[in-house]
């Protein structure tokens, strides 16, 4: 399974000024040093944003991701690893030489889920991937576009996360334990991995 992130959030979406504020920081410096200033608070939020995401399995901010498989995990129904997603925008099958074919947005559909939303076949079975070839879904994922729209726990985590990395600059590379406040809003949302098994992936009763 290979993930990407096809777009990011938008700069204007993150939270620089209530940071800015949290952080008590004056503005009025002077243009470059301002600039200086809003560019390293948005670099400490979008670390904050991606470690946040990385231990939930949530998108906070609202972008599109494509998802490649060798092989459905299950052709009943495919747990999808991002939450909350919006949409399926398409899904696409290729060949062990890489010939693709679009298949029709008739024969699949989102079953939506906090934790585990999937994609589930119409029919019976989900269209084989061909052997030797891949799978490969376009999502929208996400609480929102914008910043107003992200829970309020997971929001004030990422600001306290972003802080502690300006605060101390060593922390931002560090693999130890997050801060007990940032782990204790976040704990809520964390996803339970269950996708090794079949579980009920088509949303039935």
């Amino acid at each position: 399974m290979m993930l990407v992130e096809v777009t990011a959030p938008a700069a204007e979406a993150l939270p620089v000024a209530m940071l800015r504020d949290h952080l008590r920081l004056g503005t009025g410096f002077g243009m470059a040093e301002d600039a200086a200033e809003t560019a390293a608070l948005a670099g400490f939020l979008r670390a904050a944003i991606a470690t946040v995401e990385a231990r939930t399995g949530k998108v906070l901010l609202a972008r599109r991701f494509r998802l490649r498989l060798e092989a459905w995990r299950d052709p009943e129904g495919q747990p999808l690893p991002l939450a909350p997603v919006e949409a399926v925008e398409r899904v696409e099958t290729a060949d062990a030489t890489g010939v693709s074919v679009v298949v029709d947005a008739g024969l699949y559909r989102l079953v939506p889920d906090m934790q585990r939303p999937v994609l589930a076949p119409v029919g019976a079975f989900l269209p084989a991937v061909p052997l030797g070839g891949f799978a490969e879904i376009t999502l929208r994922a996400g609480f929102g576009a914008e910043w107003a729209q992200v829970p309020a726990d997971l929001a004030q985590a990422v600001l306290l996360l972003a802080a502690r990395y300006h605060e101390d600059r060593s922390f931002a590379g560090s693999a130890g334990a997050l801060p007990f406040g940032v782990g204790a809003l976040i704990e809520p949302w964390r996803s339970v991995r269950v996708l090794g098994g079949r579980g009920n992936p088509r949303g039935r009763a």
